[in-house]
């Protein structure tokens, strides 16, 4: 098939490239030139694993080209998916569309024959019918442009898997009977034959399934957050609980991971929003629980502060820490709302100086936060530091010899903020540790 992507970040460049993996004719749309000239060299303007090698793959082949014209994508196609950001409003929780009625504008007033556009972009139920009415007005072809809604649930630094092998493929549409169906599942056959259970439903469904799924994530991750506090308080150790409650096939271990709890650009996002649009339906009251879920995130990184102090005898003034991690997780260069770097700003407005280190996320992080100190290499990172944070779980950093920083250091002091450094090896090189929700 030929299609369109039209918004090409985190998840419309990754569905652009696996489309072309699935053997179909794709034409990315963006307006910013500059990712487009990057994404036509073969190249992601971000860090997503694999990407690369598939965009190089697919490039090369002339199966995959990116555009700023939305006139070339509204001539190349007649399916055409919808990844446009939907951030959050500033000083607001809920969703900021502005940016998709504007492309959905763009790219109406250019369609001129039937045509199916399917949105993956996150939104607040009660969207599609906007979406719907903006293009029936603005498009020449009128009210034979068919909508339908495709979420997407991709978790960043695996975003290829799930989108050619995902847990679940759902397609909303506005009647049982729709045009759109066909076209839909056309371009995802290979997908579909392979087993992957396939949810026909309707439009206000599916923009509720990536919230929904998102809160739902967020509440696991929460929970057993709140218990680390408990644990704490009473000496229990939080990750042999997590293991004993995920033992439980109704509860499941996956996602239960306790520790400096969740950022990015997705969860925290998505469960304001998903409250700000209960709220104006009238069922906030409902989505209460969601409001502590994040008050518990919150806390886990106002707890790290906290014990970084604990361990500097109260006084941050003038000591020197060092963090591993900027990204919001691991295996990414994304830092939205990454807890990292919120406990390395804050120890910074309290006067501490910070040395932050990452294998991906520096750039992103010096643009943010010039105000920090970086270092490329976590063991040189270490040098004379008072105190080291270890903050995001990339793997390389449990495989670093704490002996060889024990003398770096000037006091070797450790906090686990993602329980998964070894605490025996670290404790027999000479380290004190500490972590959340442990002994």
């Amino acid at each position: 098939m030929k299609l369109t992507v039209v918004g090409c970040g985190y998840l419309g460049a990754t569905h652009a490239a696996c489309m072309a993996e699935l053997g179909h004719e794709v034409l990315g749309m963006d307006s910013d030139m500059d990712k487009v000239a990057v994404l036509n060299s073969g190249k992601a303007p971000f860090h997503e694993r694999d990407l690369d090698d598939m965009l190089a793959r697919h490039t090369a082949s002339g199966r995959l080209k990116f555009t700023a014209s939305y006139a070339e994508a509204a001539a190349s196609a007649d399916l055409h998916f919808i990844g446009v950001g939907t951030p959050q409003q500033p000083g607001e929780n809920a969703y900021d569309l502005s940016h998709l009625f504007a492309a959905i504008r763009q790219l109406a007033a250019r369609i001129k024959n039937p045509a199916v556009v399917a949105v993956k972009s996150t939104v607040p139920v009660g969207t599609a019918p906007r979406v719907r009415d903006l293009l029936h007005e603005f498009a020449p072809a009128g009210d034979r442009v068919e909508v339908a809604w495709n979420p997407e649930f991709l978790r960043e630094s695996f975003a290829i898997e799930d989108t050619l092998r995902p847990d679940r493929l759902v397609l909303g549409f506005e009647t049982e009977r729709s045009w759109a169906e066909a076209v839909l599942r056309q371009c995802f056959d290979k997908i579909i034959e392979s087993g992957t259970p396939t949810i026909v439903t309707d439009w206000a469904t599916a923009e509720l399934a990536k919230a929904s799924a998102n809160a739902f994530l967020a509440t696991k991750i929460s929970f057993i957050n709140a218990v680390a506090e408990v644990c704490e308080a009473s000496g229990a150790d939080v990750t042999q609980l997590a293991d004993i409650l995920g033992h439980d096939t109704r509860i499941g271990r996956r996602g239960m991971r306790p520790g400096l709890g969740f950022g990015g650009g997705c969860l925290p996002k998505d469960i304001r929003g998903f409250v700000a649009r209960a709220g104006e339906l009238g069922a906030d009251q409902a989505l209460t629980i969601l409001r502590e879920v994040d008050a518990i995130n919150s806390r886990r990184r106002e707890r790290m502060v906290d014990l970084a102090r604990e361990q500097l005898d109260g006084d941050l003034m003038g000591k020197r820490i060092t963090i591993w991690g900027a990204a919001f997780k691991p295996n990414t260069d994304d830092i939205r709302d990454s807890p990292a770097l919120a406990v390395a700003q804050k120890l910074h407005e309290l006067g501490a100086a910070v040395t932050v280190t990452d294998p991906q996320a520096l750039g992103n992080a010096r643009k943010t936060h010039p105000e920090l100190d970086y270092a490329d290499n976590p063991i040189a990172a270490v040098q004379d530091a008072d105190l080291l944070l270890h903050l995001t779980e990339w793997p390389q950093y449990s495989h670093v010899d704490p002996l060889r920083l024990a003398s770096r250091a000037a006091s070797p002091k450790v906090i686990d903020g993602r329980g998964t450094l070894s605490a025996e090896t670290w404790c027999e090189a000479g380290w004190t540790v500490r972590s959340l929700g442990r002994p």
